[in-house]
């Protein structure tokens, strides 16, 4: 039975786990058409709805001493996102920041729960700082404890285990980052990666003794392996050689010197529990985790379990939680498959393909019934320095359902595969992830199971710009296009993004000042008149890393040539949060595809 496009974005995701002093669990759950806090106290149990709001809640962190959280909510997807306390049964909900105009990141709650750590960028939108405030303050009572006008984009990434001092992330770039440490009763910042070559940290944690800090980083290796991380010389000793696949996340608990790391293997994801001894770990046994991603790690009470977000091509999103000593696992959320049976989910097939110059080219391929030839939606993802990974998404299964293949490159750019894979595109080598996309087009259509006279261009963000520069790099490879979110202009993406992400993305596309021309002469808006394909493009007004001046660009110019379909919403940012916003969005893509593919 097929279904309409409005039943599968009613499918629901439960993530973002946090557990309480108690073992009790909050989640983020969209079953109200936004993500909002609920709560379990016992796995599979009827949930608990703690917030109540119209905009979409972000995160929420249990307190580890109190029965109170802090959540993070921003408005018309705006990424503004201010702090609210939270009562564990949601009688009492605080206002803890009010700075409308300015964002503000989470940095974790003090051991004591007295305190929480956050950066923000209050004084100056291109600057963040990083305060520390009160479980019972406001915003204006909270101390600035570093002034961000001597780090790139700073923010905090954990308390010591005796509170006295933070661990600061810098981000130079997407492939080049520093850690600091921030001594909170002298005020002193320590610089403890003075390494010379780019360096990332995908996750940082302090050791259970507060001597060191674990790391996932790339430090003088092309893939993130687990390191420890002397703060007083600098050295990384390493810990888990993540061998050909990175190691992505790292989490400790202080009391009970238990960690958890999770390995990203060619998009899946391998949880490992341990005892923690500096360079020593003591494994548990393999946690006994479905195949899929795994994200949001969070100890319980005495780290005898840890919480986990966990996702599959044929599994809608998930909270499970993982006995840490035994390695058994039981889901404790039941998110909803709006009447869907979980058997028609399709699986996802990893395939790879060689592009123009011999490079191999990752991919997750999904077919629909029957021998074909049937239309394909090549769907490339935003980032660029991002991943395709085999999550449950309920549009890839939509139009698997309806007869269409869905076909995802993980193209050069793409995190996940090693810097070197990472950087293959940086600035003078943009075009050459295009060159990826067409290749992945060429390897479909020598398929007996593919239309070659209908294939679909469809992306958001950084995709919106492969959908684009697709239809002008190769017009007639094209049945149609679809951008959501995407860069049309790089140059005036630059001159109108977030003044806190303009230096962060001009390390990747390219400077203003030096790559001007370059930006210029690669940008879809000024090789419109190539496009021969339908072209549809979705935005959000408010909008603040792809302006929609973006969208207004691109149908401006290629209206001129080919049917073009705009469609903005006046109370979404990048992406679409509101299930209702969703179903308009998503069911005029099915018409546009109905008409033209």
């Amino acid at each position: 039975m097929a279904y309409d496009i409005e039943r599968y974005l009613n499918v629901r995701g439960a993530g973002g786990p946090s557990m309480g002093p108690s073992g009790e669990l909050a989640f983020m759950l969209d079953t109200t058409g936004s993500n909002q806090v609920w709560r379990l106290d016992e796995p599979e149990s009827w949930p608990e709805q703690l917030t109540f709001h119209d905009e979409r809640v972000v995160y929420a962190s249990f307190s580890p001493t109190r029965q109170e959280l802090v959540y993070g909510m921003d408005e018309g997807g705006d990424e503004f996102v201010q702090f609210h306390r939270l009562s564990a049964d949601g009688s009492e909900d605080v206002a803890l920041t009010d700075a409308p105009d300015a964002k503000h990141n989470w940095g974790g709650w003090s051991h004591d729960g007295d305190r929480f750590a956050y950066a923000a960028n209050r004084r100056d939108q291109a600057v963040f700082d990083v305060y520390v405030q009160g479980r019972d303050e406001t915003g204006e009572d909270a101390e600035l404890v570093a002034a961000g006008d001597q780090f790139s984009r700073i923010s905090a990434a954990g308390w010591s285990p005796e509170d006295d001092r933070l661990v600061l992330h810098d981000g130079h770039s997407n492939f080049s980052h520093d850690l600091h440490v921030l001594d909170l009763d002298s005020g002193e910042v320590t610089h403890v990666t003075p390494f010379e070559a780019d360096t990332r940290f995908s996750s940082v944690a302090w050791t259970p003794d507060g001597e060191g800090l674990y790391v996932a980083t790339d430090h003088d290796s092309d893939v993130r392996y687990l390191g420890l991380l002397d703060p007083e010389t600098g050295d990384v000793e390493r810990v888990v050689d993540g061998g050909d696949w990175p190691i992505e996340a790292v989490s400790t608990d202080h009391d009970s010197g238990r960690l958890a790391y999770v390995r990203n293997v060619d998009g899946y994801s391998e949880l490992t529990l341990a005892e923690a001894d500096g360079t020593t770990l003591d494994e548990y046994p393999v946690p006994e985790l479905p195949d899929g991603v795994v994200f949001g790690l969070s100890f319980g009470p005495n780290a005898d379990r840890v919480a986990v977000s966990l996702s599959s091509p044929t599994d809608n999103t998930n909270v499970h939680v993982v006995d840490v000593e035994t390695g058994a696992c039981r889901r404790w959320t039941n998110a909803s498959t709006a009447g869907i049976p979980r058997e028609t989910f399709r699986d996802v097939e990893l395939v790879h393909y060689e592009s123009f110059d011999g490079l191999e080219i990752p991919a997750f391929l999904t077919l629909p019934d029957g021998e074909g030839p049937h239309p394909v939606v090549v769907d490339y993802h935003g980032g660029p320095e991002a991943q395709r990974r085999p999550f449950f998404t309920s549009l890839r299964q939509y139009f698997v359902d309806n007869g269409y293949a869905v076909f995802e490159p993980n193209v050069r750019g793409s995190s996940g595969y090693g810097k070197t894979y990472m950087n293959l595109d940086n600035v003078r080598n943009r075009m050459d992830s295009v060159k990826d996309g067409k290749a992945g087009v060429d390897w479909l259509t020598a398929r007996d199971d593919v239309d070659d006279d209908r294939i679909v261009a469809y992306g958001g963000s950084y995709g919106g710009f492969m959908v684009l520069a697709s239809l002008t790099e190769y017009p007639e490879a094209f049945a149609a296009g679809v951008d959501i979110v995407g860069i049309a202009n790089f140059v005036t993406f630059l001159e109108n993004t977030g003044d806190w992400r303009r230096e962060h993305r001009e390390a990747e596309y390219g400077s203003l000042a030096d790559d001007h021309e370059f930006l210029e002469s690669i940008s879809p808006t000024n090789n419109a008149e190539k496009i021969r394909s339908p072209l549809l493009v979705l935005h959000g007004a408010n909008d603040p890393r792809v302006p929609v001046g973006e969208a207004e660009r691109i149908v401006e110019v290629a209206s001129e040539r080919v049917p073009v379909e705009k469609l903005v919403f006046e109370d979404e940012g990048h992406g679409f949060a509101k299930l209702e916003n969703k179903i308009t969005a998503y069911r005029t893509v099915v018409e546009f595809l109905d008409e033209h593919v």
